[in-house]
Formats: structure tokens, sequence, C-alpha cells
């Protein structure tokens, strides 16, 4: 079976998380996203120390689908630089890692 992986997004609102999450599932580039406002973030930018308040995003997808998935999540984002972080699940349960592969068919 295929190897199931998280993707961990920040987006610069709520609604531009919303509207990327949206996007992927009902295209069935994932089966599910999370999206957690409120995010503080602290990063060197161009030189210089930021402090912003954006929005998380975990997409849970398959390992055939992320070359596509991180082309939409780019072409929707804000972002010249997004964060687009691919991460595999080393461990979950059959039914679940089936219920991802079937979502994302």
């Amino acid at each position: 079976m295929e190897n199931i992986y998280l993707v961990y997004i920040v987006a610069s609102s709520t609604t531009e998380a919303q509207n990327i999450a949206e996007k992927v599932v009902r295209d069935r580039l994932a089966a599910c996203a999370n999206i957690f406002d409120g995010v503080e973030s602290v990063y060197w930018w161009e030189n210089k120390l930021q402090k912003d308040v954006e929005t998380a995003v975990i997409l849970k997808t398959r390992e055939s689908l992320l070359p596509q998935l991180e082309e939409v999540v780019v072409q929707l984002h804000s972002y010249t630089c997004p964060c687009i972080v691919a991460l595999p699940v080393s461990r979950v349960t059959r039914s679940y890692q089936q219920w991802v592969i079937n979502e994302t068919s």
C-alpha cells in the first residue's frame, strides 16, 4: 500500500488557508485538511526578523500526489516562498491509511 504523508503549510490568513484546503480536498489531492488559526510565527525574511500571525494547514495525502499537490498550493499561495513541508508518516492504522488512499483516488 502507498505511503501516507502529512503536508504542513502556513498561509497568510484563514481565508487563504481555507481556499487551499478546499481546493486540494475537492480535487482529491488530499483526503483531509486541518486548519489552525492564530499561529504565531517568528522568522528571518529579507535580512530582518519578522513576527506574524499566520494560519497553519495540515493535509493528509499519499506520496504519489505530492508533486501535483505542491503545484496547486504554489499557484494558490500569496507568498513568494511558501512553506510546504511533506513529512512521511512512519506509523498509521491500516484503516486510516486505506481511507486516505480511497479518498485521494
